[in-house]
């Protein structure tokens, strides 16, 4: 119903009035309901509803991010094929009419995979599908056989008087499935923090859960950190049928035995960087419009929707509006964040090279929750916001009031005061996906980024020619 709402309500929306095909109040909470009020017949958004109408017809989101899943595939940062990526970028950006394409580079942390196996030893051997997280330390070359302890969830392991010493810790716990991705933070606090927890025990390891919602026999990988005052010990993740199994064993009251031997390495400093393009204002050249994905993965599959497909509805947007031969009066700008996914280390390197020139940005938004349609349009400003009325009603989504940080990347300028929205997808099954062997290209749908990059596109233009000076309101 939420992608129906939206194509119709671009393809059939008149000249003379507002979307009729807008939510209601009847569709929301009345508290987060923001009245439909917008003029939808003025030039601006007249050309902002034929840039979406191009975009709908076209495929250029959906080929950007084809490009660059085919022709580099994973991305992890710091790696060889994030540099590849970065190349890949200033070629894709300059070849879709992007001016002053450059690279902003930065150092990072260097960090890659090795083997990782595990299986249940005792007392019913056999194999268990796991993956490294990413900065995990490796396990002695020999790997790790120990007796398993299970917990429910991390808290279960912070409460716990037990002497882990020389054992293997297991935190479980599930994710719940939501548009929003709601559950994602509290199931990540054990892969962020799990390894330096049970180290505080004595733990000599640790498995987690997955942090995700499918049933695949896929792991998902992503990033922790280790607390500077206790022991670096090794952290996989087991896929959601292998802690289902392994479950299953302690129901049975028998001591688990697992071994695991992980050899990821980490590899010193290495170079990362954001790839930048622009279409340059014709009024205001100075004052930015942000629009962006990050262009780095994980390295289990070809980062397709987190976040290739990021990358292919911004830059596919700013090909929309180039080629319709319209010039906006503020600047576009299109950022291909790096080493997004080890830390947001683009977010903050560019908030450090733009720092001065943070207050001439009026808007920032990001890309980063795969590649399903936007079904809610989320800004963060009191007053000011008839643009984003406007977007909302001519795409034929609500808009909502909700503090967002316009995207993890935007999360470091949005807390600087650069105004931020998001145009948030419906990431129901993304967690089905996200950081696993299967984040490949063929789970996306060309129609879903056609109107990905629509809404993106609109966006950028009406927001690129307003009237308004959103720096000037923000929520006191």
């Amino acid at each position: 119903m939420r992608n129906a709402l939206f194509l119709t309500a671009v393809l059939t929306i008149s000249a003379c009035s507002p979307a009729a095909d807008a939510p209601t109040s009847s569709d929301l909470p009345a508290a987060e309901v923001i009245q439909t009020r917008s003029d939808l017949t003025t030039p601006r958004m007249a050309q902002a509803r034929a840039l979406m109408e191009t975009a709908l017809a076209g495929t250029q989101g959906y080929d950007i991010t084809e490009s660059l899943t085919t022709e580099v595939g994973p991305r992890l940062a710091g790696t060889e094929a994030e540099a590849r990526a970065r190349d890949w970028a200033v070629a894709k950006f300059k070849d879709i009419g992007l001016e002053n394409v450059r690279i902003e580079p930065f150092s990072i942390p260097g960090w890659e995979r090795g083997q990782e196996t595990a299986s249940i030893t005792a007392p019913f051997p056999q194999a268990l599908s796991i993956t490294s997280l990413g900065y995990s330390v490796a396990t002695p070359n020999e790997g790790i056989e120990a007796e398993v302890i299970y917990f429910s969830e991390l808290d279960a392991l912070q409460a716990t008087t037990e002497d882990l010493t020389g054992k293997i810790a297991f935190i479980s716990g599930k994710m719940e499935k939501a548009p929003d991705g709601a559950g994602y933070g509290p199931a990540g606090i054990k892969r962020r923090i799990g390894a330096s927890e049970a180290a505080k025990h004595g733990a000599a390891a640790v498995l987690i859960r997955s942090v995700g919602t499918d049933s695949h026999r896929f792991p998902h990988t992503g990033g922790m950190r280790y607390a500077p005052d206790v022991p670096k010990i090794p952290i996989a993740a087991l896929s959601a049928p292998d802690a289902d199994q392994l479950e299953r064993v302690f129901k049975r009251g028998e001591k688990v035995r697992v071994k695991m031997t992980l050899t990821p390495k980490d590899t010193g400093e290495k170079p990362s960087g954001n790839v930048i393009g622009e279409i340059v204002g014709t009024e205001a050249p100075e004052e930015i419009v942000l629009i962006s994905g990050h262009l780095d993965s994980w390295d289990l599959g070809t980062g397709a929707i987190d976040d290739g497909a990021g990358i292919g509805i911004s830059a596919g947007a700013a090909q929309v509006i180039i080629d319709s031969g319209m010039r906006p009066k503020r600047t576009i700008r299109v950022v291909a964040y790096g080493a997004e996914e080890i830390g947001l280390l683009g977010g903050f390197a560019y908030r450090d090279k733009h720092k001065s020139d943070l207050p001439n940005h009026m808007m920032a938004t990001e890309s980063d929750f795969g590649a399903v349609a936007p079904y809610e349009v989320h800004y963060n400003w009191i007053e000011g916001r008839e643009d984003m009325q406007a977007l909302a009603d001519l795409i034929g989504i609500p808009l909502i009031k909700k503090d967002t940080s316009g995207g993890p990347d935007i999360g470091p300028i949005k807390r600087e005061g650069v105004p931020a929205m998001r145009l948030q997808q419906d990431g129901t099954d993304y967690f089905d996906l996200h950081h696993t062997h299967d984040d490949t290209f063929d789970k996306i749908d060309p129609d879903d980024m056609a109107k990905n990059t629509a809404a993106f596109a609109a966006m950028a233009w009406i927001t690129a020619n307003s009237d308004s000076d959103y720096r000037d309101n923000k929520e006191n």
